[in-house]
């Protein structure tokens, strides 16, 4: 039964949107601006009218989202709306390759791999061609793979374009061309498909129209609705095309999206999909309706976001107007470290809760790399804030960080089982689960633990060999261990190893993201070896054990509290089509958001600007954006410029006095730390000066000797700044000093002067 006035409850511009039916349509719409209530309105006027439930396609890029719909219509329209053909784009297409597929050569009942089958299939394939595999990577090779299908390339054309033998060559993966036509080869042969074949598949079925196939579905769908639009890739939209532009057709297709939240370039989604939809229908009589009215944000938010985006260079112009009324500013922290960031936010987090009474999940913190979550982990462990991290593992259990503690922990008491038994055979050495369990037999008998049963194993040959081996690293480990400090120690183990080389030679995303998350593990060491922390045991004590004693304080702890009140941690790419109470978007820094990999190239520094885009319109009332003016990175401490997005947005918006300036460098010493105080969430106030740290060149600071340092003596610190040496205890190595520091808000830090790193000013 059809609710009565339905469409009441749209606002003019949705109202158009959802009843123009006929001929192509674009909606353009902006965050929070109501897409899912057009699209479900849309599909109940379809009905309204009397078009038949099956006759509706609607193609989704989440089952979620799909299933949302069919419940939202079915409240409109009644059980009517269960025949709606509505899905992603996958599972609406392995339908109909179900019944389609043996006019390609298929069983109907094929198989489908997931990734992990797809990934044992090329190991294999890539171990009978006596390929190394470490150079011939298997998430390389697969991600490779899935790239030449969404482009519509078979093998047979892969083997014939230049250009992409020449890019296999250069990565020094020359034969990729023969384990893709293998692997083609081998999935048919078996009947199976993989993920990226049932788009690659449907679009064969098509293209070549057996039996007229095509024919049958254009009269079978006569309304197309695709969800998302700006996310799909150059096969989807190819699909699409096939499916309803053809001579005669009346093009009866609806798209919605928003080019500026177009971020899975990485995936292989083509933001120029929805940037040349009109040019591609414009022929056929497209109409173009704008959803610029935002019902999550508030005006300082919405204008923010609004001013970043004109900055891209190719856009579907909009202006997006909120409301909910004018709101706060936007809070902006500037902390000396990554570590004070990590606190500040925390700090933060805990006033807004007292304030405002928000709760844990109303709250989410945003990142550009996951590598990141490992500071604001730790602070919100300490400060007892339930948290949960979504769309990837808490970084202390994340595989490669779980192998290099394993190894570091080896490093200092080689009786660890566990440890031994993660890492005995990781990186592969040839010593395999059969050679362990007899190590282990050799333990049991003789009464001795797993290390010391490993000299008195004879297994022979390679294997043998490799165990030798292994027993010399694991030594070798020891001694650096106890000789030098954790910083050292671990970087010797992360090498020798063969860890991070390991991680260099996949260049996926996930890849470089495991390879960062290694560097960030090391970044933590080497601070723990440079700071004064207040949880590290002894001020004095800088050495391996005591900073796996440290860490173990950490982890030890639960990864989140049960139930669903906890802050959400995420990267913004995670976040799409979310939206929180209160956000931060922390690491607002050159090189890093936008990311150095991206900002040289124009088209990736838009893709950057639309990330953050998406990022600051998750925020419904509270929005604060942090960053640090220095950071480790690769075990060196970096100084770093605000991100140029952060001036890209007018200082009216902003919770500060201050006016930016026009480069994004002087953000950074024109912007004040700003305090988490009550005041500070207010909005308009004046803050009291501070002064700035002065900015020290890192390549030409050279450290005076810590015997010479003396109390009296002004010192320099490449993070703290300029300071006086106010007191000195301790002897020799272990002389620690207090020293302070006039620029910082908590200026007396205590220093050991062996690890201090300090250049004398003046004695």
């Amino acid at each position: 039964m059809m609710e009565d006035n339905y469409l009441d409850g749209l606002n003019i511009v949705q109202r158009q949107a959802a009843t123009h039916t006929e001929g192509p349509v674009l909606v353009v719409a902006g965050p929070g601006s109501g897409k899912t209530r057009v699209l479900t309105y849309r599909v109940a006027h379809l009905l309204e009218k009397g078009v038949k439930p099956w006759e509706i396609l609607m193609l989704t890029f989440t089952n979620k989202a799909a299933k949302e719909m069919k419940e939202r219509i079915h409240k409109v329209v009644g059980p009517s709306a269960d025949k709606v053909w509505a899905g992603t784009f996958h599972s609406i297409f392995s339908k109909i390759l179900r019944v389609e597929a043996e006019k390609i050569g298929y069983p109907s009942n094929f198989t489908v791999y997931d990734t992990e089958d797809s990934k044992g299939l090329l190991g294999s394939i890539i171990k009978e061609m006596n390929l190394d595999k470490q150079v011939y990577s298997i998430n390389s090779v697969l991600s490779r793979i899935s790239s030449a299908k969404s482009n519509i390339i078979p093998p047979t054309r892969y083997a014939e374009n230049e250009e992409l033998l020449q890019q296999d060559k250069l990565s020094k993966r020359p034969l990729l061309y023969k384990i893709y036509a293998n692997y083609v080869t081998r999935c048919k042969r078996a009947g199976v498909m993989d993920f990226d074949d049932l788009l690659y598949r449907l679009y064969e079925l098509w293209h070549k129209n057996p039996d007229g196939v095509l024919d049958k579905y254009r009269a079978k769908f006569k309304y197309v609705l695709v969800d998302e639009f700006q996310d799909t890739n150059f096969l989807q939209y190819k699909i699409v095309q096939k499916l309803v532009k053809y001579e005669g057709s009346p093009c009866n297709v609806c798209v919605v999206g928003d080019d500026a939240q177009s971020i899975y370039a990485f995936r292989g989604a083509n933001i120029q999909n929805i940037l040349d939809f009109e040019a591609d229908f414009k022929t056929n009589g497209i109409q173009i309706f704008k959803l610029e009215q935002n019902y999550r944000s508030t005006d300082h938010i919405v204008q923010a976001a609004n001013e970043l985006i004109t900055f891209n260079m190719r856009q579907i112009p909009k202006t997006i107007r909120s409301e909910k009324g004018v709101g706060q500013r936007i809070r902006l922290i500037k902390a000396l470290t990554d570590t004070e960031e990590g606190k500040r936010v925390a700090d933060a987090i805990l006033e807004q809760k007292n304030r405002y009474h928000l709760g844990n999940k109303d709250i989410a913190i945003l990142f550009r790399t996951n590598a990141q979550s490992r500071i604001f982990e730790e602070y919100l462990r300490r400060y007892n804030i339930s948290y949960k991290l979504v769309g990837g593992t808490s970084f202390y259990q994340r595989k490669e960080v779980k192998d290099l503690i394993a190894y570091l922990r080896l490093a200092v008491n080689p009786k660890d089982e566990e440890a031994l038994r993660r890492v005995i055979n990781h990186p592969k050495r040839s010593i395999g689960d059969t050679s362990v369990d007899k190590i282990a037999e050799i333990a049991e008998q003789q009464q001795v633990t797993l290390w010391e049963a490993l000299p008195l194993a004879n297994l022979g040959g390679k294997t043998q060999s490799s165990l030798n081996d292994f027993i010399r690293l694991i030594q070798s480990f020891v001694k650096k261990a106890t000789d030098t400090n954790a910083y050292e120690a671990a970087s010797f183990v992360a090498t020798e190893s063969k860890l991070t080389s390991l991680m260099k030679l996949d260049t996926t995303p996930e890849g470089v993201d495991r390879l960062d998350n290694l560097n960030s593990l090391l970044d933590g060491i080497k601070e723990f070896v440079e700071s004064d922390l207040e949880e590290a045991i002894e001020v004095n004590d800088k050495s391996l054990a005591s900073y796996l004693q440290n860490i173990a304080l950490v982890t030890s702890l639960d990864e989140s509290k049960s139930g669903d009140d906890s802050v959400t941690l995420m990267s913004v790419h995670a976040a799409k089509g979310l939206e929180f109470a209160s956000v931060f978007v922390v690491g607002m820094e050159e090189d890093l958001f936008p990311s150095f990999m991206s900002k040289d190239n124009a088209e990736g520094l838009d893709e950057e600007r639309r990330l953050f885009y998406v990022a600051i319109t998750r925020a419904e009332a509270f929005l604060t954006l942090t960053y640090a003016a220095s950071r480790y990175k690769n075990g060196k401490m970096r100084y770093l410029e605000a991100s140029r997005f952060l001036e890209e947005i007018s200082a009216a918006h902003y919770d500060t006095d201050l006016a930016l300036k026009s480069k994004s460098s002087e953000i950074a010493s024109n912007f004040n730390v700003a305090t988490p105080t009550r005041a500070s969430v207010q909005g308009n106030f004046k803050k009291k000066p501070t002064s700035a740290v002065p900015a020290i060149d890192p390549s030409t600071f050279v450290p005076s000797p810590s015997d010479q340092i003396e109390v009296g003596h002004k010192v320099l610190h490449l993070i703290f700044g300029e300071g006086s040496v106010k007191n000195i205890d301790g002897q020799r190595d272990k002389r620690v000093a207090t020293i302070v520091f006039p620029h910082l808000d908590e200026p007396e830090k205590r220093i050991m002067l062996k690890f201090a790193k300090l250049h004398i000013v003046e004695h």
